[in-house]
C-alpha cells in the first residue's frame, strides 16, 4: 500500500498530464485493485500488463481474452483471472463503441458526477462502487466531475 501518496504515481501512471492515455492506464488499474485480492498481487499483475505493453484498449482487445487470462495469471490473479479478462474486454469495447476509445470523452460526455459513475459502471459487467471511488478519487483535480461519494466505509470512519 502507498501510504500519503497516489497509487497512480507509484504505478508510474502520470494522471495531471490529462491524457485519456495515462487516465485508462489508471482505470485499468483501478479495475485490478478494485477486487478482492490483496495490494501486492494488484500491483504485481499490473507491471506484467505494463511489461506486455497491454495498457490501452486496442492493446486489451488485441491481446484476447487467452492473452488477458495469461497475464493476470503471471501477476497471481488466478482466482478473478476469467472473469476480470471478459471485464476488461468488455470495457475496451464499449470505450471504443461510446466513446471513440477516449477515456476523457466518458468524461466530457458526462453531465455531472453522479452522470460519470453510472458511465464507468456501464463499461462491463463487475465495475462497482470500489473500483469507481479507486478511479475517480485519484481523478479529483484533472477532471471536473470526478467528485465520487464516499463508501459506506468512508462514511463509517468520519
Amino acid at each position: 500500500m502507498n501510504i500519503g501518496g497516489r497509487y497512480s504515481k507509484a504505478l508510474g501512471i502520470d494522471l495531471s498530464s490529462g491524457r485519456g492515455e495515462e487516465a485508462f492506464k489508471w482505470l485499468l488499474a483501478a479495475v485490478l485493485f478494485g477486487t478482492r485480492i490483496s495490494w501486492k498481487i494488484a500491483e504485481r499483475t499490473w507491471r506484467r500488463f505494463e511489461a506486455h505493453d497491454v495498457l490501452t484498449p486496442d492493446a486489451a482487445l488485441k491481446a484476447g481474452w487467452k492473452g488477458l487470462v495469461a497475464i493476470l495469471d503471471e501477476g497471481g490473479y488466478a482466482r478473478y483471472d476469467f472473469k476480470t479478462a471478459t471485464k476488461l474486454i468488455e470495457l475496451s469495447e464499449n470505450l471504443k463503441q461510446h466513446y471513440a476509445g477516449d477515456i476523457n470523452r466518458l468524461h466530457l460526455d458526462a453531465g455531472n458526477a453522479m452522470d460519470l459513475e453510472k458511465r464507468l459502471a456501464a463499461l462491463a459487467k463487475g465495475i462497482g462502487p470500489v473500483t469507481i471511488e479507486i478511479f475517480l478519487r485519484e481523478m479529483r483535480g484533472v477532471w471536473e466531475k470526478a467528485e465520487p461519494l464516499p463508501s459506506e466505509k468512508t462514511m463509517m470512519a468520519a
